[in-house]
């Protein structure tokens, strides 16, 4: 499970994690019965129809291996699967499925003697067969790197479904009815939206620090996020479809992309085809992913929960990037991941269910909620004004790392992971009383751009810092679109989201910084003065 202090294993290769690229497209599945907190994923009976129908797939096994097969996908890709049978399964003692999905440039899990989270043995104690796999392009597994598009990736998922279903030992629902549930974070939070989305036979998914658009996570506001960009692709290798390359390149050049380019991500959603999927689905989502931030967890939940289908959401310290604030109940997360499995794959009605939302702050402190939003409370406000030169230095990062801090998470991160700027316009925010900030923030500005002859379409970049501890909230920060023609303009945006428990006295500073070590850096040159800049921090009510 992912485990909320915890480091995912597979070091660097599991930190690109990011292009779990999910093209969710409405899936061929159809269901009567709306879901409750006590049902199962998709009751017995109810119309279920795979892609690819429910062929049982060719599937070789490996010589040598035990565990090892090559399975052909609906397009004669070959999958390499590792099939992993529990010890106690058996042709009279069926059990339910769990598929761990890799990280990006990762081949399946192998290792049945590793006990942290996610790992086989721990599904083996838990009662489940498990089944991991090379997705295309990676490890042993043949083919080109879709991105975990469902029509693609998800698709091969599928026919591994199809396959388990032949197996020994496999509790089914019926023919080619296996009951399944998945894990797996980022690319393998990724998988499991790409495969629900096409497969209603999969009863329950956990996805962890997976997205909602690869446009808004990756090209927010209109410009390339080239920190992780530039890490995350030469993990991938050389195996990803054209257009991902073409989109490497154009970033790292101009630090921009072509609209056809944008509009191919987009296309590799999931955004609203997110409906498709009528798996239980717990969200889980880190306070300090600077990739696939807050917001893409929410847009997943809210298109979920108006649909009816059983979902939860929690928000630990982890995700892509660095988790500078203490974690909190590391335990809690994983409990909850494995009680969701037991409640919609096992069938277990009596294993309790994730509360709506949960999320821990930045002192480790956890908050727990029946729904999502929480009630709102009082916005805190806080305005300024100022001037500042779009010039390099001083901007928003890296992170310096403490002394004897040589662990790799931090060390391959920091140098993209946004802090205090030094040249930057200030705006103090004050806290007369406690407050729990949570959500994000709305920048206004009032101001007037100047920039050389050619650069009238800028960005600048706003964060919020913790002034007890230098630390930006979240390791968050936000491109802002400005026009810089010498004209008056106001904008206001959305910031990324959030958590920040306040105690009265607390001091945070908005920064509107010129350039950020996360993004690619804008034409410089020019002045941006300030008229007014306002933002308005949203709180909701101690849960009660």
């Amino acid at each position: 499970m992912v485990g909320v202090a915890q480091r995912p294993r597979g070091g660097g290769r599991y930190l690109a994690l990011w292009l779990a690229f999910l093209v969710l497209v409405a899936g061929a599945c159809s269901a009567a019965t709306r879901y409750d907190a006590s049902a199962t994923a998709v009751p017995v009976g109810t119309r279920c129809v795979p892609p690819d129908g429910t062929s049982v797939p060719r599937a070789v096994p490996i010589p040598g291996s035990t565990s090892d097969w090559n399975l052909t996908s609906f397009d004669g890709t070959v999958i390499r699967v590792h099939w992993f049978p529990a010890p106690t399964s058996s042709p009279v003692h069926r059990l339910p499925t769990v598929l761990m999905g890799p990280g990006w440039s990762e081949p399946g899990d192998t290792n049945t003697t590793g006990t942290g989270f996610l790992s086989i043995q721990s599904f083996w104690k838990a009662g489940y067969n498990v089944a991991t796999w090379d997705p295309r392009g990676f490890g042993k597994s043949s083919g080109t790197i879709e991105i975990d598009d469902p029509a693609v990736e998800g698709r091969d998922v599928s026919r591994i479904i199809d396959w388990i279903a032949s197996r020994p030992g496999v509790e089914r629902d019926g023919p080619a009815r296996p009951r399944i549930g998945m894990v797996g974070v980022s690319y393998g939070g990724g998988i499991q939206f790409a495969t629900a989305a096409v497969d209603c036979r999969v009863d329950a998914i956990v996805p962890g620090w997976a997205w909602n658009s690869l446009v808004t996570s990756l090209y927010k506001g209109g410009i390339a996020k080239d920190g992780w960009g530039n890490l995350l692709f030469a993990a991938g290798g050389g195996h990803m479809d054209p257009v991902a390359l073409k989109a490497e390149k154009e970033a790292s050049t101009t630090g921009a992309i072509d609209p056809a380019t944008i509009a191919w991500f987009a296309r590799r959603g999931p955004g609203d085809r997110v409906a498709a999927i009528r798996a239980p689905t717990l969200i889980v989502q880190g306070i300090d992913d600077n990739l696939f931030t807050l917001d893409e967890g929410v847009a997943n939940f809210s298109v979920l929960h108006a649909r009816h289908v059983p979902v939860a959401m929690v928000w630990v310290c982890g995700g892509h990037g660095m988790c500078l604030t203490p974690p909190g109940d590391s335990a809690a997360a994983t409990q909850e991941e494995m009680d969701w499995l037991a409640r919609y794959v096992q069938g277990d009605t009596h294993a309790p269910v994730a509360p709506g939302f949960r999320f821990v702050d930045q002192n480790g402190k956890t908050y727990a909620y029946s729904s999502y939003p929480p009630l709102a409370g009082t916005p805190v406000t806080a305005m300024g004004s100022g001037t500042m030169a779009l010039e390099a230095g001083g901007g928003s990062g890296p992170v310096h790392l403490a002394a004897g801090d040589t662990g790799f998470m931090n060390s391959l991160t920091a140098g993209i992971t946004p802090a205090r700027a030094s040249h930057a316009v200030d705006v103090p925010i004050r806290f007369s009383h406690s407050a729990l900030v949570v959500g994000a923030p709305q920048l206004t500005l009032a101001y007037r751009a100047t920039s050389p002859e050619g650069s009238s379409a800028l960005h600048i970049f706003a964060q919020v810092v913790d002034d007890s501890t230098g630390l930006v909230l979240g390791d968050q920060v936000t491109p802002v679109g400005i026009s810089a023609d010498g004209a008056d303009h106001t904008v206001s945006v959305p910031l990324e989201m959030v958590v920040f428990a306040a105690e009265p006295g607390a001091n945070l500073t908005l920064q509107i910084v010129a350039t950020t070590v996360a993004y690619a850096t804008p034409p410089l040159g020019g002045t941006v003065a300030f008229d007014r800049i306002a933002i308005s921090l949203p709180t909701v009510a101690p849960p009660g």
